[in-house]
């Protein structure tokens, strides 16, 4: 089982969340999940921090 965690600039009821080593999901539809690699996360933690 992982522990999802969200973002604290999120709203409470809408929001995604990542679970280390799963994937990211949707507050909303927590059944569900996108599998995201870690070198594909890599990349988008790298993209987000390029646009501040």
């Amino acid at each position: 089982m992982s522990m999802w965690r969200k973002s604290s600039y999120s709203p409470v009821d809408n929001c995604v969340e990542v679970g280390r080593g799963v994937g990211i999901r949707d507050s909303k539809a927590p059944a569900t999940h996108l599998p995201v690699s870690d070198k594909a996360w890599s990349a988008f933690l790298t993209g987000v921090k390029s646009t501040r």
